[in-house]
Order: structure tokens, then C-alpha cells, then sequence
């Protein structure tokens, strides 16, 4: 699994795409930085669909106080947390 931020973003963007299109919405032009349950693209449950997957896809088991907007909230919010919590003890960015 690659944790390069631009490959993590594009990840995260292919499956919020995927997520609308299921509910018949275009996500296609969603911005790093919207921040997603704001745009509407995605429902509840599509929502949590997005963090299972998270979850699931990088091997990052979420405490429950993880899951909020800071953390989770945009693309680039998502890709962030995860390199931060997958970073080697010792190396900064």
C-alpha cells in the first residue's frame, strides 16, 4: 500500500466519487478541502461507508473521539490524519 499523499487524496477521492454516484450524485469536481458531509454529495450512511472503508483500506483502527470533522472532514483533512498516525516514530514531515 502506497502512503504517498497525492496517491491517499486520489484514493480518497475515487471512493467519495463512487459513494455519491451510488446515491446519483455527481461528485466528480469535490475539492481537497470541501469539506464532504457539508456538500451534500454524500448521505448518513454513505458517510459512514467513507470511514469503514477508511478504516478498512489502511489499516487504521479509529477511536471513537478520532472520528470528527478535523480528522475526517475533507479529502485532504483524511489524507493528512492518516500520514500523520501511519508516520514512523522520529520522522516529521
Amino acid at each position: 500500500m502506497t502512503l504517498d499523499r497525492d496517491h491517499v487524496m486520489a484514493s480518497i477521492r475515487a471512493r467519495v466519487i463512487e459513494l455519491a454516484a451510488a446515491l446519483g450524485m455527481d461528485a466528480s469536481d469535490i475539492a481537497d478541502d470541501d469539506i464532504i458531509p457539508a456538500t451534500g454529495l454524500l448521505d448518513s450512511t454513505a458517510i459512514l461507508e467513507l470511514v469503514v472503508w477508511f478504516e478498512r483500506t489502511y489499516e487504521l483502527p479509529l477511536k471513537q473521539e478520532e472520528i470528527n470533522i478535523d480528522n475526517l472532514g475533507s479529502i485532504r483533512a483524511m489524507a493528512e490524519f492518516l500520514l500523520a498516525r501511519k508516520r514512523p516514530a522520529g520522522n516529521a514531515p
